[in-house]
């Protein structure tokens, strides 16, 4: 780029920080350089010096200086080196298989039980590792809003844009989004439905992730919960609408209600798990549907089916999965 050039700043580039702006678009630019760029006030918006941490109108305009060719290469397909090359094709291809709904804005995509939707400590294989097989032909890697634990099923919301990950952070913020997860958990729960209100805490020191509850210093966390069937006093189907987001709320919370979910030994230990043929050791925990507010008012709601494990232990208890979709439509 030889030259001074102006750009106006598009509606997807809406409220991105400016040195965010030249991540995306310059990848090459190192942010020290640009640091320089903008301190001289060789890059302005709208006439004006500007630092990094700006955040960008659409239909602002830019001034870019002139650049060097390694500056202004574009975007390759991700522009973390070796990122691509380590996306298990065969397991990319089952994943887009499992998306349930798509479009200019959202993917919704089916999560199995086992892959992680982030990386850390051992998690070589995730949700997050794979957003470059889910561009279907865009410029701009999709974004994760939120999460679901490892050894949860579900739906897991993916942004395809800035600005759809704007509004999505939003509503999952402003707590306006409603999510309905089912799970199989063990003894009688009562009362049949309920608020759970119990803050928690991570555990410290080589507990890892584990959570427990903690009245005096733990964050607020809130679950709503319906019994849609109990089976004598040994199993229960129930569902749970998580009102705040707290790593591992639901587990915690149920076995506060003296019911551990099926499979979930990290938190109920051996009495998470029933010995019977037909009956997985997985963790029976199933995000079911979804529904967020648009930004023009209407309604995205999505539902995902069970999952083969989840399906098995409803026919081994008798249980009809289509039996649950009334359950915490009138609140607890």
């Amino acid at each position: 780029m030889s030259g001074v050039q102006t750009v106006q700043v598009k509606g997807d580039d809406a409220d991105m920080r400016i040195d965010r702006w030249f991540k995306k678009h310059y990848p090459g630019l190192g942010h020290g350089r640009l640091e320089k760029l903008l301190r001289t006030g060789q890059v302005r918006v709208d006439g004006k010096r500007v630092k990094a941490n700006q955040r960008l109108e659409a239909g602002q305009y830019l001034r870019l200086p002139p650049l060097g060719e390694k500056e202004t290469s574009p975007p390759t397909a991700d522009s973390r080196p070796g990122k691509e090359s380590r996306i298990d094709e065969a397991l990319l291809e089952e994943m887009r298989e499992r998306i349930l709904f798509m479009d200019d804005d959202v993917i919704v995509l089916d999560k199995p039980a086992g892959i992680a939707t982030q990386g850390g400590t051992g998690q070589k294989v995730h949700v997050d590792g794979m957003l470059d097989g889910f561009r279907f032909g865009r410029s701009e890697r999709p974004k994760l809003v939120h999460r679901l634990d490892k050894d949860t099923s579900g739906i897991l919301l993916i942004a395809r844009s800035t600005a759809a990950a704007r509004w999505l952070t939003a509503a999952f913020r402003e707590k306006t989004t409603r999510k309905i997860y089912w799970a199989l958990v063990l003894g009688e729960v009562k009362p049949r439905a309920a608020r759970i209100d119990i803050p928690i805490s991570k555990l410290p020191g080589k507990a890892g992730e584990k959570m427990a509850v903690d009245y005096e210093t733990g964050q607020k966390a809130l679950t709503d919960y319906e019994v849609v069937e109990q089976l004598g006093k040994r199993v229960a189907w129930v569902a749970l609408s998580p009102i705040t987001g707290r790593t591992h709320q639901l587990r915690v919370h149920m076995m506060e209600r003296r019911a551990p979910i099926l499979g979930d030994g990290k938190y109920g230990g051996p009495e998470a798990f029933l010995v019977a043929e037909g009956l997985s050791r997985k963790l029976h925990l199933h995000a079911r549907e979804i529904e967020v507010k648009r930004p023009n008012g209407s309604l995205l709601k999505v539902t995902a089916p069970l999952p083969d494990h989840m399906l098995k232990a409803w026919d081994f208890f008798g249980f009809d999965p289509e039996g649950g979709a009334d359950a915490l439509r009138e609140g607890v």
